[in-house]
């Protein structure tokens, strides 16, 4: 990595698993120093074994960015033993799977609060270093559910929707002050949000529920496509870097060839055409995917 940047300090919030853990370890080994930051920080211990196997340091914080106590902490933290602050990297955050009549006010108030709250509350209290140290970087990890939104992930969407416009905002407001924000939009990454972090409402797959059975083949259709994908944390994290070495870094970088290809359709086809076409075919997906696993259980069509 550049001479100048070398032990540079870097906060990433959400580091226990994903790409969280993926770009703390990336950047450690190129020689940043790295803050580590999680909620519970008993969920430490792979990214600990995996700075051991591959010979890097970095720090572990607490930080829950829905307490704002332990953000100061952090914070604080950081400015005692580095003197400052290069970079935040945004990338905690929460969702709640399920079709938006079935998501309660409490379920979307608690993604709300962590994606955007929380995001906006360290970003906030960052700002000051960086602006005194008239430098710094600020990336969000946003996603294609951010350009393009999903049925059955409304909550989710609706907050990465809104980083983009935080990002843009921020973006402008930082120029004369040396402060560079970028927006990383990965489209389907192999993480554990698609694993043991997948959350529903609790209505979402009650049989009661008008929406469950597309819900269920949506969710089928889901791990369908992230099985195909073979999009890794670690092509994100190397788009992390590439975005905090660079001299003029972009606003947004865009991951993954399904999601370049829908931005593109988005920016150049006509917006009520793209969102039909994109809508009825998520559909027609879904209704035959039903339609499958009917004929699989031996359950007659019709």
């Amino acid at each position: 990595m550049k001479g100048s940047l070398m032990q540079e300090a870097v906060l990433i919030t959400g580091s226990s698993s994903g790409i969280g853990m993926e770009t703390a370890l990336f950047l450690a080994k190129r020689g940043f120093r790295v803050y580590a930051s999680m909620r519970d920080t008993s969920r430490s211990k792979p990214l600990r074994d995996a700075a051991r196997e591959r010979d890097v340091s970095l720090s572990i914080l607490s930080l829950d960015l829905t307490e704002n106590k332990t953000i100061q902490q952090a914070i604080e933290q950081i400015r005692c033993e580095s003197g400052g602050l290069f970079a935040l990297i945004n990338n905690a955050g929460i969702q709640v799977r399920g079709f938006f009549e079935d998501i309660a006010e409490e379920e979307m108030r608690t993604v709300f609060e962590t994606n955007l709250f929380g995001t906006f509350a360290v970003t906030r209290a960052v700002l000051p270093l960086m602006r005194k140290a008239r430098k710094g970087r600020i990336l969000f990890m946003g996603s294609l559910g951010g350009r393009i939104a999903t049925m059955g992930s409304s909550a989710y969407c609706i907050t990465k929707f809104a980083l983009e416009g935080f990002a843009e905002a921020l973006y402008q407001e930082m120029l004369p002050l040396g402060i560079h924000v970028s927006i990383v939009e990965p489209g389907v990454v192999r993480t554990d949000l698609f694993g043991r972090n997948r959350t529903f409402a609790k209505r979402a797959l009650d049989p009661g529920s008008p929406y469950a059975r597309w819900l269920r083949s949506l969710e089928s259709l889901t791990d369908e496509w992230v099985a195909s994908r073979t999009m890794q944390p670690g092509a994100v994290a190397r788009v992390v870097c590439r975005a905090l070495e660079s001299k003029r870094p972009r606003l947004r970088y865009v991951l993954g060839p399904m999601a370049k290809s829908l931005v593109l359709g988005k920016r150049y086809l006509p917006m009520d055409f793209m969102d039909r076409l994109y809508a009825k075919g998520l559909w027609q997906k879904v209704e035959s995917q039903g339609l499958a696993e009917k004929n699989d259980r031996g359950i007659p069509n019709g």
